[in-house]
């Protein structure tokens, strides 16, 4: 008899809070994230990999009723009044912690860390009735790509206990190429977005084909342009790690702030 796994999904989170203000930028992004559920189903709790907690070695929000983060600057005020009353997952904290120990993987867990716009803001749109326990895992901060499929590998086994793995980056995030319409610009953004859709869901890939183009993503069209840094692209490798195979689905591909992004969902 076969066990059902749970999704992963990779999605691009937004700009800052924009997704919850209204911004016209994110139109697309708001109604791709309010039709997701029909996708993920009901899990029992969420873990979120976010592009904006990094630290030397893997960190685990273990608060059980986390506040929120507002890790941005410059917006309206309506901005630092979002409420998201999620519920933390202290037991499954515990439980991942030993879960990264056993493979390896040094880890630790922090009671005080709140939840970054990473986490609530998609969250908030995908469920908004804050009702499915959520904790946050954190990035190394040597932003190394193996590294990153290892911890996802390290999860993998959640998926047979209905535990969502949902990474949130961006696969594009040039803040100073963003709301240009260079056209030389959204050439390079295109080509390293084409890049990563082959990579991510092509069938004639190995799966050895497939981790070493993610573990050598610089070397892709315009990677550096589109990256500048990794923090929010290695959700991506996180949650490739879980699932360890071809993306089932190209689930999103559009506009957000004048750039294309993209979403990928793993199914088992």
């Amino acid at each position: 008899m076969s066990t059902t796994l749970s999704p992963v999904v990779f999605i691009p989170h937004g700009g800052g809070p924009l997704p919850l203000l209204g911004d016209a930028g994110h139109l697309d992004l708001n109604r791709f994230l309010q039709a997701l559920p029909a996708k993920l189903g009901n899990p029992a709790a969420i873990i979120v990999i976010s592009a904006h907690w990094e630290e030397a070695q893997v960190t685990l929000s273990s608060a059980k009723t986390p506040e929120l983060l507002y890790d941005y600057y410059g917006f309206p005020e309506a901005a630092y009044r979002i409420s998201y009353p999620v519920g933390g997952a202290p037991e499954l904290a515990e439980a991942v912690f030993k879960q990264l120990l056993d493979h390896g993987i040094a880890a630790k867990l922090d009671s005080r860390r709140n939840l970054d716009h990473g986490v609530f803001v998609p969250l908030k749109i995908i469920y908004p009735a804050a009702d499915i326990p959520c904790l946050q895992l954190s990035l190394l901060n040597n932003l190394d790509a193996a590294a990153h499929i290892k911890i996802g590998r390290a999860l993998a086994a959640l998926r047979k206990q209905n535990i969502l793995i949902l990474g949130s980056g961006f696969s594009f995030h040039n803040i100073n190429a963003f709301f240009s319409n260079d056209a030389v610009e959204n050439a390079k953004n295109q080509a390293f977005e084409d890049w990563l859709i082959e990579t991510c869901c092509s069938s004639k890939l190995s799966g050895p084909e497939r981790e070493a183009r993610l573990i050598a993503w610089r070397q892709a069209p315009f990677a550096g342009f589109c990256h500048p840094r990794a923090e929010h692209l290695l959700p991506l490798h996180v949650c490739y790690g879980a699932s360890d195979g071809a993306a089932a689905e190209l689930i999103f591909s559009g506009q957000i702030l004048g750039k294309t992004a993209s979403a990928f969902l793993w199914r088992s």
